[in-house]
């Protein structure tokens, strides 16, 4: 692993005081929060007992933020999170979270990117076309409230509802492809 890539380790000490071993200072709860925002990861152990702390800490940041009103996680999803501690639904929890996260953070790096160039988001206009093509085959071509395609191209969808239905189901292949490739 690069130093780089190397997780900040911070040592609890028997006082609760968290220790940076590469600054050498003792850091709060925000401090380490600022680093995990920054990409940084952290690792927190115990001094004494070498037990890692780390999803303890990061639990009470999660805490602390929702406390003070930056509500991220809604109401229902902290049910759903403390049914899965007592269901058979946990093996399955961690591994659709970690993903879930995984596909928010590189849409994400994605917009800012195009946000950067000005141009805009790839293959949006392949997902709107999809989207187009699905309600113009569910609808057999009747016009739907948003729809951008003029009332003669939407008829003339209904005769060929079955190309568009091939065609709904082949954009679908791939986008589940890439979908899969971004994991």
């Amino acid at each position: 692993m690069g130093e780089d890539n190397k997780p900040l380790l911070i040592k609890r000490y028997a006082s609760r005081r968290l220790y940076n071993t590469e600054t050498s200072d003792y850091v709060t709860l925000d401090d380490i929060a600022g680093f995990i925002r920054s990409g940084r990861e952290v690792q927190i152990v115990d001094l004494k007992s070498g037990d890692d702390l780390t999803r303890q800490y990061l639990l009470q940041i999660i805490a602390e933020h929702e406390s003070r009103g930056e509500n991220v996680l809604p109401v229902n999803v902290l049910n759903d999170l403390v049914r899965a501690y007592t269901t058979q639904a946990t093996s399955m929890v961690p591994q659709f979270l970690q993903t879930s996260f995984d596909m928010l953070r590189e849409s994400q790096e994605k917009v800012m990117e195009s946000m950067g160039t000005g141009m805009s988001m790839p293959g949006l206009e392949a997902m709107q076309a999809q989207q187009e093509a699905f309600m113009k085959a569910m609808t057999g071509g009747m016009a739907w409230p948003g729809s951008s395609a003029p009332a003669a191209e939407k008829s003339e969808a209904s005769s060929g509802e079955g190309e568009d239905l091939d065609d709904i189901k082949k954009q679908l292949a791939e986008l589940q492809d890439k979908l899969s490739k971004l994991k």
